[in-house]
């Protein structure tokens, strides 16, 4: 059993997971508001933490978006629009001192990292070696894994192991891919990516345009990477990859590599809180 800690930009999740059986046994979740103050969102964070009745010393797994430093749990928030008030804070050091029963210690790992691991583990890349995780949300996460471990460079791995860093067109990916790119494009202020997802789904030309082409995009740039990475699988997580009728088909189309299976994650919003348990399974 492990103790798992998964914050989102809206949200926090606390778990105990069993991470040999992919099983969460006990969790609960509490909103944030990403533009709140530290002592807000951490205050949160350590309560919904505390109210697991986790067991006393016990080595907590975080996953967390960026930028932070993973190594050292010191937030890295700025000009991202979420968390900036948390900048310069050593985190690992407020979970260690505000959660009970106090931890013995507290990893933390990039929320992109933490779905594909979970996926990998008990999920849709299960008995793949050499695989891919992506996330569609707000940007573009993703994970390349050998074996459980993630790769940060090497052939076939983007800089630093972040597809979003990479340009399409000569812009960066995200100007393509993300809910931001996608909302301009469409032009409506009032609908989100599931009115967008809704509306393509009923047959409406606009959006499933826009959705259409931005993923054609993503498969596009991902293509060359998942070849030379050697991946059989590409796992896609996010709550975009919820209208998987829609994603599946053009990013499928795009990559274009019949020997990669192309799959939507089949843990749900388990992959996170199962992946953190892994890794600190691990240590």
């Amino acid at each position: 059993m492990r103790a798992v800690l998964e914050i989102g930009g809206s949200h926090v999740t606390a778990a105990l997971v069993d991470p040999g059986r992919a099983r969460v046994l006990r969790r609960a979740s509490r909103d944030l508001d990403p533009r709140g103050t530290a002592e807000h969102v951490l205050g949160t964070v350590v309560r919904c933490a505390t109210g697991i009745d986790a067991p006393a010393a016990e080595l907590w797994g975080v996953a967390v978006p960026g930028p932070f430093d993973y190594d050292r749990g010191i937030a890295r928030f700025e000009g991202v629009g979420k968390f900036e008030d948390l900048y310069g804070i050593d985190v690992g050091s407020v979970l260690l001192d505000g959660v009970w029963p106090r931890p013995r210690g507290v990893v933390f790992l990039n929320d992109a990292h933490a779905f594909a691991l979970g996926e990998w583990s008990a999920g849709a890349a299960r008995g793949h070696r050499r695989c891919v995780g992506v996330t569609l949300g707000t940007g573009v996460g993703s994970a390349f894994l050998v074996d459980g471990e993630v790769r940060h460079d090497g052939p076939g791995v983007p800089p630093c192991g972040r597809i979003d860093l990479v340009t399409a067109r000569g812009r960066p990916l995200e100007d393509s891919m993300s809910r931001r790119a996608l909302l301009a494009r469409y032009g409506d202020r009032r609908a989100e990516l599931h009115d967008i997802a809704a509306r393509a789904r009923g047959g409406e030309a606009r959006a499933g345009r826009v959705l259409h082409e931005a993923l054609t995009t993503l498969g596009s740039v991902l293509a060359p990477y998942v070849r030379d990475f050697g991946a059989t699988a590409l796992v896609v997580g996010g709550g975009l990859a919820r209208s998987w009728d829609l994603v599946g088909p053009p990013l499928r189309c795009a990559l274009a590599n019949p020997r990669v299976a192309v799959r939507t994650g089949a843990l749900g919003t388990e992959a996170a809180l199962v992946g953190a348990g892994v890794y600190a399974r691990t240590g």
